[in-house]
């Protein structure tokens, strides 16, 4: 079980490393903070480019941690955050499947964080090298709780009418014949 928990862990946690270097420098074909942060600003998020600061650093951090096992409860909280944020902002509307576009990978994330957190990271991590591990129930609780109340307060902030405005506006323009 340690080395499935440790495949699993260093798997998600290394993809979320890469995805907020993509936010954050552009690396592996991302945007980099300039361009996050104009997709955050189209999104309807205030202060996009420290939003997309915030985003880059939270996947990147909590990425790393949740490979090493190191704080996985808080590393889950911020994986399971990020995610919830991603489905609300962008993927929840074309609904479940990614074919189309909707939030079935970013689900499959945020399970696996919280099941990590719910069973530990197991023996072939910091958390277990340090002997620090709050009981297993009250550890994924506390990343769901954590995660979901940070995703609610950076959601809260968002205007989704600006998001929707340039589409109504392109919706209205009148189409020229070809």
């Amino acid at each position: 079980m340690d080395v499935g928990l440790l495949i699993l862990r260093v798997v998600i946690g290394s993809l979320f490393v890469g995805h907020g270097t993509q936010k954050l420098f552009g690396w592996f074909g991302g945007s980099g903070r300039k361009g996050t942060g104009k997709m955050f600003g189209s999104l309807g998020y205030p202060w996009p480019n420290q939003m997309a600061l915030l985003a880059g650093t939270t996947e990147a951090g909590a990425g790393a941690m949740f490979a090493l096992g190191l704080a996985t409860p808080l590393a889950a909280a911020g994986l399971i955050g990020v995610m919830i944020n991603a489905v609300f902002a962008v993927h929840g509307k074309n609904g479940l499947w990614i074919t189309k576009g909707g939030f079935e990978y970013n689900l499959v994330l945020s399970a696996a964080a919280l099941a990590v957190a719910w069973t530990g990271p197991g023996h072939l991590s910091i958390d277990e090298l340090i002997a620090w591990y709050p009981p297993r129930p009250i550890a994924g609780a506390f990343a769901l709780g954590l995660g979901a109340l940070g995703a609610a307060a950076i959601l809260a902030l968002r205007s989704p009418q600006v998001a929707e405005e340039p589409a109504r506006q392109e919706q209205q323009r009148p189409r020229r014949a070809a």
